[in-house]
């Protein structure tokens, strides 16, 4: 018998396994990364990713729009059609960007690929991006533009950015209504052309596959998208002096304030441990910046740090909203617990806790094949290598609190942070 009175022994988590995905290459040349680890159910994720985002910019904005636009027409289907189909066979597709990326993703029963991949291949590789579609587009973007320039919080966000890279850098700039208003469809078409090729593209497919849904996607794919090189992107060279930034919203009942500096991507030694350090510093619910702002000072309902990780490039932040008789001591709250790390050891207590949360993230992330195939996108974009999954493992288990304290002192520097507040 169960006795449900006594708490269930804890465990802890040792030696997770990340299944390594089987690789096809279709004709075209295209990586077609395969997760099938099991499971039940007769449904496959198809994830098309092209590295057609900011860096292959010739244009502001134009990476978003095209991908935005991918799914408006096509040479064989209207939009109409294209969304009747999809809801007729029960499937999902989306087209999603980052900064670097851009994804399409379709989750369809296995039974209706068939039907369906004749369909995204036209989206991949006939869009005809109808000109009245894009007004559309740029009109609504403009408008949500409009709207976020009255909030606190997206305006510190695109000036903390635009500080770290400098506007005229492809992770700096800011979306903006001359932006828009400059896009002509023959923007779009070029930037496809250029870019919607396979040198640039990642095919990852997850679920209950078998060997007829790849002969589909090579079908579908591998003879329809063109061939091509990719090329590695140029960026310039960033030369920002860290400031502190003022910025008034009339009439706002909080204040959004952000502190940041560029760092690097995850292919640098220091990251995972940065990693860590992030996640006592704000990282978690129970983090540093948590437990003093929020929950003892009651300065703020949420404050949050992150490390940010682009292809080719990355930066931390700090933000939160407070009310606004509270900015200067959150100020002073949050550069005391940078303080902290930077001159005092993590507790052992603390850091166990911390290393506990993080694997236990991790093997949530092992949850399934799809769970599997984000992480197997991360690691074929960034330019990873499948082994980086277990060495964070031990870094997390491993790490000293001296260590720790290192990576604050040479990173976590007050001196070269930006300081953004936005508010009243």
């Amino acid at each position: 018998m169960l006795d449900r009175t006594k708490q269930p022994p804890i465990f802890p988590i040792q030696n997770l396994h990340l299944p390594i995905p089987k690789k096809h290459i279709l004709q075209n040349g295209i990586p077609l990364y395969e997760v099938n680890i099991g499971g039940t159910q007769e449904i496959t994720k198809i994830e098309i990713i092209f590295r057609a985002g900011r860096p292959k910019e010739q244009k502001p904005m134009v990476a978003r729009t095209t991908a935005r636009m991918l799914r408006e027409g096509t040479q064989q289907f209207d939009a109409a059609e294209i969304a009747e189909q999809l809801d007729y066979y029960g499937s999902t597709l989306s087209s999603t960007t980052n900064l670097d990326t851009a994804n399409i993703v379709l989750y369809s029963l296995n039974k209706h690929l068939e039907q369906l991949l004749p369909i995204v291949s036209s989206i991949v590789t006939k869009p005809t991006f109808p000109q009245s579609e894009l007004d559309t587009v740029i009109n609504n973007s403009i408008q949500q533009i409009k709207v976020n320039e009255t909030k606190c919080d997206v305006v510190a966000y695109r000036t903390i950015t635009e500080c770290i890279f400098t506007p005229d850098h492809p992770y700096g700039y800011n979306s903006s209504e001359e932006g828009y208003e400059a896009l002509t469809r023959q923007d779009l078409i070029n930037h496809f052309q250029s870019e919607y090729h396979a040198g640039n593209c990642t095919i990852i497919i997850s679920g209950r596959t078998n060997p007829t849904i790849i002969q589909l996607l090579d079908q579908y794919f591998g003879t329809t998208i063109p061939r091509g090189i990719y090329v590695q992107p140029t960026f310039p060279k960033i030369a920002t002096t860290p400031q502190k930034i003022k910025k008034i919203i009339p009439d706002s009942s909080q204040t959004a304030i952000r502190i940041g500096l560029r760092l690097f991507n995850k292919q640098h030694p220091d990251f995972q441990g940065l990693f860590v350090l992030n996640t006592i510093l704000g990282g978690y619910f129970g983090s540093r910046l948590m437990v003093n702002i929020r929950e003892e000072k009651g300065y703020t309902y949420n404050i949050f740090s992150g490390i940010d990780s682009m292809v080719y490039d990355g930066y931390f932040t700090i933000g939160t909203e407070v009310g606004n008789e509270y900015v200067a001591d959150t100020l002073k709250e949050i550069y005391k617990e940078i303080d902290r790390l930077r001159t005092e050891l993590v507790g052992e207590e603390e850091l166990q806790m911390v290393r506990n949360y993080l694997l236990g993230n991790m093997l949530t992330m092992l949850d399934g094949a799809m769970n599997v195939a984000d992480i197997i996108k991360s690691i074929v974009t960034e330019f990873l290598d499948y082994s980086d999954f277990t060495s964070l493992e031990k870094t997390i288990n491993t790490i000293s609190a001296e260590q720790l304290r290192d990576l604050a002192k040479q990173y976590l520097v007050k001196e070269r942070m930006f300081e953004v507040v936005v508010g009243v």
